[in-house]
């Protein structure tokens, strides 16, 4: 299990840079916004690059820090329900979930969006707004952004899976996920 433990560490750790470099958009972002607002009221001009750039800066966001959040065990859960099992009971579950829901799901995105970015990047899709910016680095993102989720989803499972055989502590019992 040693060297699944290293390539789990692998993966956290392209994750985790992944994820500090991203949240850096967010204040891009912000900045864009402002700047466009202010250029819009005060002298009455606007940019449809700009906008879009907001917005695409969103997306990397969102999609490139999937897997950072699940990496820090930030996704949403249904603690509610599975909070009255044992431990060892919840931690089955996210194998299941893992194996069953999350990976599948992850492949699915990978190969549907594959050839939705493709054929973008092949025509260099650009905006249909004046002034727009191409499309195809933002269709880019999905099928990214699920292979990333997909390479934590299968750290998440090689760490749950040495937890259930006593191999490694629990990776949340601090309330936030490894580094």
């Amino acid at each position: 299990m040693a060297p699944l433990l290293a390539l789990s560490r692998a993966i956290d750790f392209v994750n985790l840079k992944i994820g500090l470099a991203a949240r850096w958009l967010i204040l891009v972002a912000v900045l864009i916004s402002a700047a466009n607002a202010i250029v819009r009221k005060a002298f009455s001009v606007s940019s449809n690059s700009w906008l879009e750039a907001q917005w695409f800066l969103f997306g990397a966001v969102f999609m490139l820090c999937a897997s950072y959040t699940l990496m820090r065990n930030g996704h949403i859960r249904i603690d509610i329900v599975v909070s009255h099992f044992s431990k060892r009971t919840r931690d089955w579950i996210d194998v299941f979930g893992h194996l069953f829901f999350l990976l599948p799901f992850c492949l699915l995105m990978i190969v549907d969006s594959w050839p939705f970015f493709l054929r973008s990047w092949e025509q260099n899709e650009q905006s249909l707004n004046a002034g727009g910016l191409p499309l195809w680095p933002a269709k880019f993102l999905v099928p990214a952004g699920f292979f990333l989720l997909a390479l934590q989803g299968v750290s998440e499972l090689i760490k749950r899976i040495a937890v259930i055989r006593g191999e490694i502590p629990e990776p949340y019992e601090s309330g936030e996920g490894a580094h």
